[in-house]
């Protein structure tokens, strides 16, 4: 199995953190996500044991909740030790409401409207992270108003191409996010905001992009903005002692998948920024990094219905489901290749080569193709894995199909954390 997540029971079923697959759809129906809760649990901890390790506690584990958003993951990264990084004004409402610790709250985003701006400020994040000399000079007078201050950081785009899709590359200079080193525009931005009032200028962010395998990007990115950090001191006098150093680390989807070991990850990067901060003779300061999709990705699984079976003579067979781009559009968007299985056939050898298509009225509503699975017919419970990340959160309601529910599973004993919309759900605020 791609992760430690999944098993193959006693009764040769697919079992997800220990709970029967079947007995899970059996009971929550499908197309239903399933989360391994202790599997999420263990990689909170790693993560935060490895900044006790190689920082010396000096930092945050944020939470990137883009990949994964519901109450109840605010709920278990909080009681685990983490922060969380929010992109948008439901993302903070759906933390507060949780009962997240606002103060330990990071709010990002490339085009916050006035409304967000205020909310953030109003219910006193721990920071937020200043895309661009517009939001810059607005916060600032929305502050005035309000009478308030507010910690920022700014982001900050390094130039490291990550060798991602391009959809999901963020550090290099032709990149919506951020302020570029390369034209002068980041020591702009950072001495413009050191003369607002109302900002209190603590850092700065980077994130060069997402599902990287490689560590060579993350530490060039470390170097750099270390160097930034000096450049900032000597030409200003400011001495910032925060370093946000985003996410982006890759998971297994497939068998060829290679990711780095993210203890590896961290002590690599951990050795370019002491190894940097020598060379400029700059306090190490304090770091934070921002995991999403390698705290959820691998422990999660989507379980379907099949349905029809479609051959196609020398062409291909297509096996249809009863869910598609709806709760997985990441095929059509990027061609993301996932691994399927059979849940009752689990434990067999897969002989069956299929595309996995959806039910909307779209022909690129495709899960995979080339997938090879265990034989299966019509009402069998196909399992697409590592599901967990940037599914439930990009889900729609095209077609107006309601989006499924979400179950956690802890101990192998499943509870309901987001319930099934319902036809009602979906015209609820028409008129």
């Amino acid at each position: 199995m791609i992760s430690e997540s999944f098993s193959v029971n006693e009764k040769g079923h697919l079992a997800i953190g220990g709970a029967d697959a079947l007995q899970l759809a059996a009971e929550y129906g499908t197309p239903l996500y399933v989360m391994d809760e202790d599997a999420i649990r263990r990689t909170c901890q790693s993560y935060r044991a490895s900044i006790e390790r190689f920082y010396e506690g000096r930092g945050l584990v944020l939470y990137a909740s883009k990949a994964f958003c519901c109450k109840e993951i605010y709920r278990l990264v909080a009681s685990e030790g983490l922060g969380a990084d929010v992109v948008s004004g439901g993302e903070l409402y759906t933390a507060l409401q949780a009962g997240f610790p606002v103060e330990k709250i990071y709010f990002h985003g490339n085009n916050k409207t006035v409304d967000e701006l205020c909310y953030a400020a109003e219910n006193g994040v721990g920071a937020i992270v200043v895309d661009n000399l517009t939001e810059l000079q607005c916060l600032n007078g929305l502050l005035e108003r309000m009478d308030k201050h507010q910690n920022i950081l700014l982001r900050i785009k390094p130039g490291v191409d990550a060798h991602t899709h391009s959809f999901i590359r963020t550090g290099q200079i032709d990149s919506k996010f951020g302020f570029a080193l390369e034209t002068g525009e980041a020591m702009a931005a950072v001495r413009a905001a050191a003369a607002l009032p109302r900002l209190r200028l603590k850092g700065l962010h980077c994130h060069i992009g997402s599902q990287i395998f490689d560590t060579e990007p993350f530490c060039h990115a470390a170097r750099i903005m270390i160097r930034f950090m000096g450049d900032i001191r000597r030409e200003t006098g400011l001495s910032l002692g925060v370093l946000n150093l985003g996410g982006g680390f890759g998971i297994r989807y497939v068998g060829e998948d290679d990711p780095a070991p993210y203890e590896s990850y961290m002590q690599q990067v951990s050795a370019a920024v002491h190894e940097s901060c020598k060379e400029q003779e700059f306090p190490i300061p304090e770091i934070l990094i921002e995991p999403g999709r390698s705290i959820v990705g691998s422990a999660g699984a989507t379980l379907y219905t099949v349905g029809a079976l479609k051959e196609i003579p020398g062409v291909r067979t297509y096996l249809s489901v009863d869910g598609g781009m709806t709760d997985n559009p990441r095929y059509a968007l990027y061609g993301s290749k996932y691994e399927a299985l059979v849940c009752a056939r689990a434990g067999e050898k897969p002989t069956k080569t299929v595309t996995i298509a959806g039910k909307c009225c779209e022909s690129g509503d495709l899960l995979a193709e080339g997938a090879l699975i265990q034989e299966c017919a019509p009402g069998d419970i196909l399992a697409v894995l590592a599901t967990g990340a940037y599914n439930y959160s990009m889900a729609s309601n095209y077609n107006r199909i309601p989006r499924p529910p979400v179950v956690f599973v802890r101990g192998g004993q499943p509870r309901l954390a987001v319930r099934r919309e319902s036809y009602a759900d979906l015209v609820r605020n028409d008129l």
